[in-house]
């Protein structure tokens, strides 16, 4: 691929990556929430009914785990997650929404749906899927690649 053309590629993933975070906020700042904060919601509202714990979370997410413990941290404390003793491993907590996580989840999740029904609507089920094998391509392409010398 010419390089210019990869340079245009890459620079228009990160902007359209870029603008569905900063106009997501405008749904989830509504709600109290951050993107984030909905994404470790849906993850625990559909995710296995234990919880899950914070390194899953974080491999999930692809954050790091330091930024995961201050995440769940602040759920924590606005009361829509909790902390559970891992009865397989005292070293782990599992993260659980709370009746309050699951409300807020439950509200704001159709919400999301409508949003992103407007956001693809104007792809086909064919461009959708073509366009979810290329931005695969490129995951992998960015985690392979070497440092040149």
């Amino acid at each position: 691929m010419e390089n210019d053309l990869g340079h245009e590629l890459t620079r228009a993933v990160l902007t359209t990556a870029d603008t569905f975070l900063r106009e997501g906020q405008r749904l989830f700042r509504r709600h109290g929430l951050t993107a984030a904060q909905y994404n470790v919601l849906s993850l625990l509202a559909t995710g296995p009914a234990d919880g899950m714990s914070q390194r899953e979370l974080g491999d999930l997410l692809v954050v790091d785990r330091s930024n995961v413990t201050g995440l769940v941290d602040r759920m924590e404390k606005a009361g829509w997650v909790r902390r559970a003793d891992d009865p397989q491993d005292r070293r782990v907590y599992r993260v659980q929404l709370t009746a309050a996580g699951r409300r807020l989840w439950s509200e704001v999740a159709p919400l999301y749906a409508q949003v992103v029904a407007q956001v693809t609507a104007a792809l086909s089920e064919s461009q959708a899927r073509a366009t979810l094998k290329v931005l695969h391509k490129l995951q992998e392409g960015a985690v392979a690649w070497e440092l040149p010398e």
